[in-house]
């Protein structure tokens, strides 16, 4: 599932595109893609100008001139591609003039669109999602209060509850994990003060890099453009196991946690 570096890259490229112009049709060609029923949408969204595109943790949001905003979650194999070719997975094309479309593709229909009330979005999203990680609001001391409110959940799990820390999902959560040398499987209530800040600085620093780098093509991630995220070369354990660490050179061990794949380096974490 495409995690913050990845939907943050998409949200720049849609700004970068799209942002001021008018949404000048809509195919709904996947009923089930669209959570509010078809003519509504519809009505909301053709005619409507773009004011920006905003990401809140693993969602985009398409702010429009009409008091509406279009809300995407990607899931699993969600994308959005300009200019493209529609195809089999095709759900929904936006368009914007004769010559400008926006594909929603998805192969698995996990992915959805939803049109609520842009006033309606703060509340909505105080309730569903906790801190971003990128904020200059959010400082260790308040990342040692949200491992506070789970003491006994294992770090790793902690970071990919999104109502806790917005936007970390499997891929960056064992990564950040790594470059703070702290085992996945420890409970938060285990860690210690110079740890607590190590994974702050982690996970803030893995982000940026991702993000640099145009996110993580591990599965079926593409950039608006169609082009693979850089950073899967620079991965230290995610995907690596029984491969060599790149930092001392023993093998990777994996293990699941809650049902999710976690590799890790018994010698560098602790």
């Amino acid at each position: 599932m495409p995690e913050l570096p990845e939907v943050e890259t998409i949200k720049r490229q849609l700004n970068h595109e799209i942002d001021g112009k008018k949404i000048t049709g809509v195919e709904v060609l996947a009923v089930k893609t669209v959570r509010t029923p078809k003519a509504k949408f519809l009505k909301g969204v053709v005619g409507a100008k773009i004011v920006s595109v905003e990401r809140r943790a693993k969602l985009l949001i398409w702010n429009l001139n009409n008091g509406r905003s279009i809300l995407t979650h990607l899931k699993m194999t969600g994308q959005y591609v300009y200019d493209g070719e529609a195809h089999k997975h095709t759900r929904v094309i936006f368009s914007f003039g004769p010559k400008s479309k926006i594909m929603f593709n998805d192969m698995r229909r996990f992915g959805y669109l939803k049109l609520v009330k842009t006033a309606d979005l703060p509340k909505f999203l105080e309730k569903e999602y906790g801190p971003e990680p990128l904020e200059k609001s959010f400082t260790a001391r308040k990342f040692a209060e949200v491992l506070k409110r789970r003491p006994n959940m294992k770090i790793k799990q902690l970071m990919m509850e999104q109502k806790l820390l917005a936007g970390v999902g499997n891929i960056y959560a064992q990564e950040a994990c790594f470059m703070a040398r702290i085992l996945p499987m420890h409970p938060a209530k285990s860690l210690k003060p110079t740890e607590i800040k190590k994974l702050y600085d982690s996970i803030r620093q893995v982000m940026i890099e991702a993000i640099k780098y145009g996110g993580t093509s591990a599965e079926n991630y593409l950039n608006l453009y169609g082009q693979e995220g850089g950073f899967v070369p620079r991965l230290k354990v995610y995907g690596r196991g029984k491969e060599k660490c790149r930092r001392c050179g023993s093998i990777l061990k994996t293990i699941k946690l809650s049902g999710r794949g976690t590799v890790y380096c018994e010698m560098c974490q602790k």
